[in-house]
């Protein structure tokens, strides 16, 4: 079983940085990609920021420009850098991975528990 952790969520002031990370652990696996979510209160989970394993990116309109996503396949590691934090991003921050168990060649997907990430002046 797949074991994904985020940290460095945290509180900023408006036009401030964070920089989320998301470890995957526990197992013998490959991945195929790995996502960023939020879900603020009241609203539903959408999809922040996406990296493939060839590298190919996506983001959220509204986060374009500012946020950067990044993948270490070999240390099994996405990062989130945001940049110029505003009032629309507070949210739970979750890790999605989309994985290839060694053995089997089974495709397993995982969430993190979240990270909280707030904007606040």
């Amino acid at each position: 079983q797949v074991q994904l952790v985020e940290s460095g969520g945290g509180s900023v002031q408006p036009g401030g940085s964070l920089r989320l990370s998301c470890k995957a652990s526990g197992g013998m696996f490959s991945i195929n990609r790995m996502d960023w979510y939020r879900q603020a209160p009241g609203k539903e989970r959408e999809l922040v920021a996406g990296i493939t394993e060839t590298g190919s990116t996506n983001y959220l309109d509204t986060v374009k420009g500012r946020f950067t996503v990044s993948m270490d396949s070999a240390k099994r590691t996405i990062n989130l850098q945001m940049n110029n934090l505003n009032a629309e991003d507070p949210a739970v921050y979750y890790c999605y991975a989309e994985t290839t168990e060694t053995i089997m060649l089974l495709t397993r997907n995982y969430w993190g528990q979240g990270t909280q990430v707030t904007v606040s002046s």
